[in-house]
């Protein structure tokens, strides 16, 4: 039997590629924000529906730029239940992360346990829209507004994601997203921070550029985050083809539930009233009480089979060893439930539905309860 891995890069039709690739051979122009990366960034800007979107050569390095071009300093209230690059990106600016526990209907932040956790350092929110659950976007902002804080999201999961007609990238002073190959829509690498405020998007610029305004004025020290001519080819490409991806994730979405759903022990993220879904994860919540077997016994059955799947998200970020004893150590019962319990399985556009029976077929297979 063939290996099935967590996910699987969308290539779109390598002829469509080559074409834009004689784009960059007509103009010798590799990086340096030329004309493929600037179209690139205004079909963005189109299609998410946001003033102003900056491509950056990754996810990470638009969250790491966007933190330092709002000049934060102090502390950061974030969830521990997110992948390393969140953290990351706040300790590396300096910045202190103080970990909120999360919501046990969606993974996501719990507002209601925001405002315990403010102190007279803090200085912004970065939530996360874990596996594309939305935030409680309409509360955070609340609690935001009212204490004088920023918010960043991490919509590294939520790329193409719309609540109550509304874009994912519109929440907060600033959303980031990741175009990574493992995600649904691809630039290779890449990634965008889009925003509504022009001055922000100044400083954005001249921290991903060297500090550049001109020619040959530098204006402070900036490093190097500009995302190439070949990713914003790529990017380019998969737009054209994004409807597609998406129906094929849904169609892996809708398999996977119907085999599922209803299973006692099994809990599956129900669909966000008003939000247009991207499918980026299958995550199942493995109760080894009700259900007979474990999420790490099922992981490894998986694994001896061919089938790759992923303990997104384990640890939590607050447990790495490099961190553990660095930052106060505050409760998050959920987050540590569910990090100890999810299972997040292979989902892409192309994965067959025979390969989705294949994958049930050995999970229920511990099912001690029929």
């Amino acid at each position: 039997m063939k290996d099935i891995y967590i996910t699987k890069a969308y290539l779109p039709p390598k002829e469509e590629y080559a074409r834009m690739l004689d784009r960059i051979w007509e103009t010798h122009q590799l990086t340096n924000m030329g004309p493929l990366h600037k179209e690139f960034e205004q079909r963005l800007k189109d299609f998410l529906g946001v003033p102003y979107c900056m491509a950056f050569a990754n996810g990470h390095l638009s969250l790491e730029t966007a933190i330092q071009a709002l000049e934060l300093k102090g502390e950061v209230i974030t969830t521990p239940f997110t992948f390393a690059s969140t953290t990351h990106a706040i300790v590396r600016n300096g910045l202190t992360p103080v970990f909120c526990d999360i919501k046990r209907d969606n993974y996501t932040i719990d507002p209601e346990k925001i405002e315990d956790l403010i102190t007279e350092k803090t200085c912004a929110i970065l939530p996360v829209h874990v596996y594309g659950q939305i935030c409680d976007v309409e509360r955070i902002q609340e609690i935001a507004d009212r204490h004088g804080l920023k918010v960043i999201y991490d919509a590294a999961h939520a790329f193409g994601e719309e609540k109550n007609g509304i874009g994912a990238g519109s929440f907060g002073d600033i959303s980031i997203f990741s175009f990574h190959a493992t995600k649904p829509f691809n630039s290779i690498e890449g990634g965008a921070a889009v925003f509504t405020d022009y001055e922000v998007g100044v400083r954005l610029y001249q921290l991903k550029n060297f500090g550049f305004m001109g020619e040959d004025m530098v204006c402070g020290a900036g490093g190097n985050a500009k995302l190439s001519e070949f990713h914003a080819a790529m990017g380019l490409c998969n737009l054209e083809h994004y409807e597609e991806i998406l129906a094929g994730r849904k169609r892996v979405v809708c398999r996977y539930r119907e085999r599922l759903a209803g299973i006692k022990g099994l809990y599956l993220l129900p669909p966000q009233e008003n939000v247009r879904e991207n499918y980026a994860y299958f995550p199942v919540l493995f109760d080894e009480k009700e259900f007979g077997t474990g999420r790490e016994k099922i992981y490894g059955r998986l694994k001896g089979e061919g089938i790759h799947a992923r303990r997104y998200f384990y640890p939590l970020t607050k447990d790495f060893p490099c961190y553990k004893s660095r930052f106060q150590n505050v409760h998050t019962p959920v987050a540590e439930y569910v990090t100890d319990h999810i299972l997040t399985l292979p989902l892409y556009d192309s994965l067959e539905d025979s390969d989705v029976d294949r994958i049930c077929d050995i999970i229920l297979r511990g099912n001690l309860n029929g």
